[in-house]
């Protein structure tokens, strides 16, 4: 197979080489799947520069989030289940080596691919899509009614939380960079939308809602929980995401106390730890949406990515916040790409 192998941590993408690789043998109660799409995520970036909280041990395939066809199934899975999937079914998933052109997987970490759903598409679902859910839903418990504030609403997560919020009838105002995120948020279902480099967004964000009382719900990917408890209303819920913007936040905990906030976070991936009967809850909610046309894919098409040769470009890119939506590398199969 071909992929991208890290022998030494880098400084960045462009530093990447595809070289040729053994296939991947799976474990006893592992799937081998042919890639057809590779999503790219932040903690890639952060991983082959050695910065990521969980570094597999040289040498290993870089990237996690794909999708593509099972070539071989498990003959057993533990405690004598038979295995969900056979050889040519379409799944997507996660699994330490997603730039390659095949992968080795857990059956816990792949789904099937939506009826109807490109690879591209299907790829960058699993890690965006059960997050948005779980925080709006499981934690904060969106409802018809609700108003949601959206941060960051034209990322992988964000579009993800623009569609789940709508598809509980809640009002949705979306954050974003500039005019074109801006709009792709709109696209995706958000009602408002406003520049948050525009120092005033808070003031803003209240005059939208009725009677400037403020929003229901803050959805927050990026570090802006402390100015968003500025346009928040009483009972409010704040959803703490991730940093994307780099800073870790103090709060003052008075605006906590005085509107009666509660501040909740979402750590997606200690789910299987922690609370493993909520994950089937989540995807069982997300493909009911899927299936009544209220969620869609959020894969980036301003600019196509085709061939491993063209991760860096696609890291690069996501880096410096110049896309939007999921980042998704086609995979060709076939004797053009050395399977």
């Amino acid at each position: 197979m071909r992929g991208i192998q890290i022998k030494e941590y880098v400084k960045g993408p462009e530093e990447l080489k595809i070289q040729d690789l053994p296939d991947p043998v799976p474990k006893e109660d592992q799937y081998l799947i042919a890639i057809h799409a590779s999503a790219t995520n932040f903690f890639d970036l952060l991983q082959i520069s050695g910065k990521y909280q969980h570094q597999p041990a040289f040498p290993w395939t870089a990237g996690a989030e794909f999708a593509g066809v099972v070539l071989q199934s498990p003959q057993k899975l533990a405690g004598g289940k038979t295995p969900k999937f056979k050889a040519g079914d379409k799944v997507f998933g996660s699994s330490q080596g997603g730039y390659a052109s095949k992968i080795v997987a857990f059956e816990t970490s792949l789904r099937p691919v939506p009826q109807g759903w490109s690879y591209s598409d299907a790829a960058g679902l699993f890690v965006t899509a059960p997050t948005s859910y779980g925080a709006l839903v499981t934690r904060a418990g969106v409802k018809k009614g609700d108003w949601v504030l959206v941060h960051a609403a034209a990322g992988g997560v964000g579009l993800a939380a623009v569609q789940i919020a709508k598809a509980f009838g809640a009002t949705v105002i979306a954050t974003a960079g500039t005019a074109h995120k801006l709009d792709v948020a709109r696209s995706f279902g958000a009602d408002f939308a406003i520049n948050y480099k525009d120092d005033s967004w808070p003031e803003q964000v209240k005059k939208i809602t009725p009677n400037g009382r403020g929003v229901d719900i803050v959805y927050d990917p990026v570090g802006l929980i402390s100015l968003s408890t500025k346009c928040i209303n009483w009972n409010g819920r704040l959803l703490v995401i991730g940093f994307v913007g780099g800073e870790i936040e103090k709060v003052a905990t008075n605006r906590i106390l005085l509107k009666n906030i509660s501040v909740m976070g979402l750590h997606w991936g200690a789910y299987a730890k922690f609370e493993p009967e909520t994950i089937e809850t989540v995807w069982d909610g997300l493909f009911g949406l899927i299936a009544e046309g209220k969620f869609r894919g959020t894969c980036y098409t301003d600019k196509e990515y085709v061939g491993l040769e063209s991760v860096p470009g696609a890291l690069k890119a996501l880096g410096a916040r110049d896309t939007w939506g999921k980042v998704v590398v086609k995979v060709p199969q076939g004797e053009d790409a050395k399977l």
